[in-house]
């Protein structure tokens, strides 16, 4: 497995995230609680945004696994277009990404990369564009300033935001398209609560979202080298017995938290005890055969 790398950091942006549809093609589930992969839609995609300047979430308030700003369109139910102005209205900065809380693989690098997009290209947004070529105008980057015009314009023509389809929002912006079929993917259906869930046991996948998983459960926002602690567990299993991988890899944790906690804290423990394996797994190497010569008879003629 390769080492987790950190996306490169951006310049501050704001969030807003629209959870309060009615999810009709659900039954009327509660779509943002939906877990995939033990954690809920809506802290998935809080997730993606984590290093949001301010993250609006336009939806009734519930627990979530990140502190966020919450808004409501009035009257609730108004529509994607409504929420958008009650969300951005609690925002400053002129980078704003707009999402939907149902995109189960939306990450934190593809929200970068539609910000670095967005700052290189021009344009009024840049959306994501899913596997049959449609925009997803809720996977996106926009500056703010394009956004309130054409919103104020929208709402002028038509006398409210309220019922008004994102299309007819977007239409009056200059955007530019990213194809990715895969974090544009959004659960709409039952069906696709399935896809999702399977998705993410497979084998390319299943340890980054069980490491995300548990990082989001225990509050723990850390980067860590995944391949070096893979690595010593393994080094700790075959060099010294298998149980001393989990156990070797909890008291490496440890020793970080209290060196101050951090990548580097965990690599420098981590080291440390990698060194310790191989030294471990040398000495018994080397004293093998020593103890094969000891419990071997002596068969010289004068032995006894």
């Amino acid at each position: 497995m390769t080492a987790h790398q950190p996306p490169p950091a951006v310049a501050e942006y704001d969030a807003v995230v629209l959870a309060g549809g009615a999810a009709r093609r659900l039954g009327g589930a509660d779509k943002p609680g939906v877990r995939v992969g033990g954690r809920a839609l809506l802290d998935r995609v809080l997730a993606a945004c984590a290093d949001a300047r301010a993250t609006v979430v336009v939806a009734d308030p519930r627990p979530t696994a990140r502190p966020v700003t919450w808004a409501r369109e009035e009257p609730p139910g108004g529509g994607p277009v409504a929420a958008l102005d009650a969300g951005l209205r609690h925002t400053t900065a002129e980078d704003v990404v707009v999402l939907s809380a149902d995109l189960p693989f939306l990450g934190e690098m593809t929200v970068r990369r539609l910000l670095g997009a967005l700052r290189t290209s021009g344009a009024d947004g840049v959306l994501l564009t899913d596997a049959d070529h449609r925009d997803q105008p809720l996977v996106a980057a926009y500056r703010a300033s394009a956004l309130r015009r054409e919103l104020a314009a929208c709402a002028a023509e038509s006398g409210g935001a309220t019922g008004l389809p994102l299309r007819r929002l977007t239409a009056g912006l200059e955007l530019t398209r990213v194809p990715d079929a895969v974090a544009s993917f959004d659960c709409d259906t039952w069906d696709d609560i399935a896809t999702a869930r399977a998705r993410i046991r497979e084998h390319g996948h299943v340890l980054d979202e069980w490491i995300s998983a548990v990082k989001d459960e225990l509050g723990i926002d850390l980067d860590v080298d995944t391949g070096l602690l893979l690595d010593l567990a393994r080094d700790a299993a075959h060099g010294v017995a298998r149980p001393a991988a989990p156990l070797t890899t909890f008291l490496v944790g440890y020793a970080a938290a209290r060196a101050g906690g951090g990548p580097e804290a965990v690599a420098e423990a981590s080291r440390k005890a990698a060194a310790l394996a191989v030294r471990w797994a040398e000495e018994s190497a080397a004293a093998e055969p020593d103890a094969a010569e000891d419990a071997a008879p002596d068969t010289r003629p004068d032995a006894g």
